[in-house]
């Protein structure tokens, strides 16, 4: 059988009284797409951030490529093995990116940190991360801030890819681009899982984007998840009315955005009456459809 990517059984996460994650489950094969799909304040960003070691679980278990990573790294050598097996991709790569240090600097970062080569090999693979991504001489050479938001955010996916990881976390990573701009990282991520077998964890509240990039769909609400299955069946037929809302909720043709209020506060009332137990997650199965604490610190 083969040996997931990607494995989280039980995860709980708690801000004083506030439950923030309740009892998350999830496995992602090797170069599978998973979208974690829920509202502001649904854990889903906490649950990220606990996978790359940026928060602590109160309890639970995360297992990446079969080794246990539940707890925090102690020591550097720990800490760079969990850096090279996942990595993460921010909504705002301002945070990400050091302001003072060129694009090819940043990039060049974490292949020091981790591989034993030459400062020659070192430039080389940089070259080679930021042409895969679209970057060319000019941008290598610039400050961060001299660039576009989507020239940013190509950076970061080089910086990211320079471990080689196991799994690529995308925080809501196109949500502060133009549209067009979306789609060409879209693309981008696409082309890459497709030639390097990288697997995806799209954190996001856009339904639809998840129809275009994730094989898999999980549906986090109140900390919970209360639906999970292929993005496809999810989205044709969703079963928990929190899944329901979400579709609605996107803009379309004949649109009702007071019908939508008055529905989520209708749903918000029936659940606190009964709060949602959580889904049973089971397996994630590889589809036929598939190919193979600071933010800056989550990459090093």
């Amino acid at each position: 059988m083969t040996e997931h990517a990607l494995e989280v059984e039980g995860l709980r996460k708690t801000f004083g009284d506030h439950v923030a994650v309740d009892g998350v489950s999830f496995s992602l094969p090797p170069g599978g797409s998973l979208a974690i799909v829920g509202e502001s304040g649904s854990g889903k960003t906490t649950t990220a951030r606990m996978l790359v070691g940026l928060e602590r679980p109160d309890a639970g278990r995360i297992r990446v490529g079969g080794r246990d990573r539940s707890h925090a790294a102690r020591g550097r050598a720990t800490r760079l093995a969990r850096a090279r097996e996942l990595q993460m991709v921010f909504q705002d790569p301002y945070l990400s990116l050091d302001p003072r240090v060129t694009v090819a600097g940043c990039v060049e970062e974490p292949l020091r940190l981790h591989f034993p080569m030459s400062p020659a090999q070192r430039r080389a693979r940089r070259d080679e991360l930021l042409a895969r991504v679209g970057l060319g001489e000019r941008e290598a050479d610039a400050l961060p801030r001299r660039l576009s938001g989507g020239q940013r955010q190509r950076a970061a996916i080089a910086r990211a890819l320079a471990t080689e990881p196991k799994v690529l976390i995308l925080d809501e990573a196109t949500a502060a681009l133009d549209v067009s701009i979306q789609a060409q990282i879209l693309d981008l991520l696409a082309e890459i899982r497709r030639d390097t077998g990288v697997g995806y964890l799209f954190v996001t509240h856009n339904l639809a984007l998840v129809r275009h990039v994730a094989d898999d769909i999980l549906v986090l609400y109140q900390g919970r998840v209360v639906e999970t299955g292929p993005t496809r069946d999810v989205l044709a037929a969703p079963r928990h009315p929190y899944t329901r809302l979400l579709l609605h909720s996107v803009p379309r043709p004949g649109w009702d955005p007071a019908g939508i209020a008055a529905d989520r506060r209708a749903l918000a009332a029936a659940l606190r009456e009964a709060p949602p137990a959580p889904a049973s997650p089971g397996p994630l199965l590889p589809h036929a459809s598939q190919t193979r604490p600071t933010e800056r610190s989550a990459a090093e």
